[in-house]
């Protein structure tokens, strides 16, 4: 329909030029008044509707645009959540940021313009049909102006794909950068590192600074051209048709109706030819999407189906796990255990011995290399990461609170009771500091928590895990920053009410003794097992066991 109607606009402007304004110049009588006024109401009409036609196009152009946006948004969140773990560690938050952001700006930045262009071909073959109907020579004009605009977009399109590609890269560097330098902001201020992170910053921004000069200068040396061709082509319009006028070939009319349809044409060359300076850039941009796209998600079976067959309190079966790091050493190494219903195990050993990677384990968090972890007789693998949730709850040492109230950060939007929270809470000794806060529970917390310190973060934590009654709870250093002997509290009320299963990694000798077993790991695998008193005949447990009473002393 555009066009349609600017070729037929075109026409009219040529017809009314000849027929009303020439004759009116010649013979200011000869025109009466009414064809002035068809004339002039021919002209608005179909000016009207060429102005409808684009609002339709921009809308629809605008709308796909948007909904296209909306629906990468969607499918990158989507896939960020269904992910392994794995897929967290190897890359930073900026770069994850700059997917779901910039990424998807870039690549849906060639959408508009690119339903345009299939505009442009219709108005470039109607445009050189109704120029060959005019006459020849100017329809020759066009088919040497327009193949010539192509063929130097296609080479200014070459030139600029590699630095926009490094652009695009950059700017997932620089906000990567950023990210981590505000994630960090308390190791960044405490240890005054403001000017190493402002010229951290500064390169990266220097090197992504450089890439677009790059592109700029490109765009410099074509970019003109691109602008000046259209021009030029209406310059030499005018002089053949006026050649042409002379000759008695074409009448004045039709010189401009020719140039009218050029100086329209104008615009959207320019927009192919912005096409063909975005789709570098979107293409790249469209890579960086579907390497997330393309990252397989984890298994989804259905919770509610296969919880159907785990009991109530839960046994943990480990048959020859092993498991290491891309491009670390071996954590574990064919380790092998049984964690009865109900029972209170105690996980110690020196610091990388792999206490941490076997909760994240048995939590679902990441699959291991090789053999079998089962809960309640069901293999982790075949719960999927929904059922694993609803049978397990891991608290780590490192907590995080969300920037809303302390209530809501513990329910977690699920339908829970006050006086279930009440309870909890007194389960974990943080019902006194919570009553003292300005609006109790429904005190706003700072963002991760910071109005907080250490402890209470970690007993909020534990509280946030047990509101879920979990049926394997496993606590990685999850008092760690909490007083001994509020933990000593906090463990024996959780040992008051049995019926979950209870791993514990340990640090302190009176949250070892609390276990009604101890499970000594050394190498990756369990070394030695049994009470605190049976295993101090084992040395390096014994020296580890100094080595935490000295530190308590």
């Amino acid at each position: 329909m555009f066009a349609t109607t600017v070729v037929g606009f075109t026409i009219v402007v040529g017809r009314v030029t000849d027929e009303v304004i020439i004759p009116g110049l010649d013979n200011p009588g000869s025109i009466s008044g009414r064809g002035i006024w068809v004339a002039m109401a021919v002209i608005a009409v179909v000016g009207l509707i060429r102005g409808l036609s684009v609002m339709v196009r921009r809308f629809f152009n605008f709308m796909g645009a948007m909904l296209t946006q909306r629906t990468w948004r969607r499918s990158i969140v989507d896939r960020y959540l269904d992910v392994p773990l794995d897929f967290f560690r190897t890359r930073p938050a900026g770069e994850l940021l700059a997917h779901a952001d910039a990424d998807i700006e870039a690549a849906s930045s060639m959408l508009m313009p690119l339903a345009f262009a299939v505009t442009v071909v219709v108005l470039v073959v109607l445009a050189v049909v109704s120029l060959l109907l005019v006459h020849p020579l100017f329809a020759l004009i066009a088919l040497f102006l327009f193949p010539t605009l192509a063929r130097i977009n296609q080479i200014y399109t070459r030139a600029v794909e590699a630095p926009a590609a490094r652009v695009q890269a950059m700017v997932g560097e620089v906000s990567a950068v950023a990210h981590e330098s505000l994630e960090g902001v308390l190791v960044v201020k405490t240890l005054g590192r403001e000017s190493d992170e402002v010229k951290r910053l500064m390169e990266v921004s220097e090197l992504l600074r450089s890439e677009r000069l790059k592109v700029g200068a490109i765009r410099g040396r074509f970019e003109p051209i691109l602008f000046a061709l259209p021009g030029l082509g209406v310059l030499v319009l005018l002089l053949v048709g006026v050649w042409l006028v002379g000759r008695g070939a074409v009448t004045v009319g039709e010189v401009v109706q020719a140039m009218t349809l050029f100086g329209i044409l104008w615009l959207p060359v320019q927009i192919l030819g912005f096409l063909f300076q975005e789709m570098p850039r979107s293409v790249v941009a469209m890579d960086r999407i579907d390497s997330v796209l393309s990252v397989e998600s984890e298994c989804h079976p259905d919770p509610d189906r296969v919880l159907v067959a785990v009991p109530t309190s839960v046994g943990v079966l480990i048959e020859g796990v092993s498991f290491a790091y891309p491009h670390g050493p071996v954590v574990l190494d064919k380790l092998s255990l049984q964690i009865s219903p109900g029972e209170v195990v105690a996980l110690v050993g020196a610091t990388g011995c792999g206490k941490s990677t076997l909760v994240s384990l048995m939590s679902g968090m990441m699959p291991p290399d090789c053999g079998r972890i089962a809960i309640g007789g069901v293999d982790v693998s075949g719960l999927g990461p929904d059922g694993v949730a609803r049978l397990t709850a891991p608290v780590l040492q490192e907590t995080f609170m969300f920037a809303d109230t302390l209530r809501s950060n513990l329910i977690l939007d699920a339908e829970v009771s006050s006086d279930e929270v009440d309870r909890v809470l007194k389960l974990v000794a943080a019902d006194r500091f919570v009553a003292e806060l300005p609006d109790g529970p429904d005190t706003v917390l700072g963002e991760r928590g910071v109005t907080l310190s250490g402890g209470q973060r970690q007993r909020l934590a534990i509280a946030r895990a047990l509101l879920r009654h979990p049926r394997l709870l496993m606590l990685d250093d999850a008092t760690s920053a909490v007083d001994p002997v509020v933990e000593a509290a906090i463990l024996e009320n959780l040992r008051a009410h049995r019926g979950r299963t209870l791993v514990v990694v340990a640090h302190r000798l009176a949250t070892i003794r609390l276990a009604d077993r101890v499970l000594f790991m050394h190498g990756g695998r369990i070394a030695a097992e049994g009470s605190h008193e049976e295993l101090l005949s084992v040395p390096g447990y014994l020296a580890l066991a100094r080595a935490y009473e000295e530190a308590m002393g």
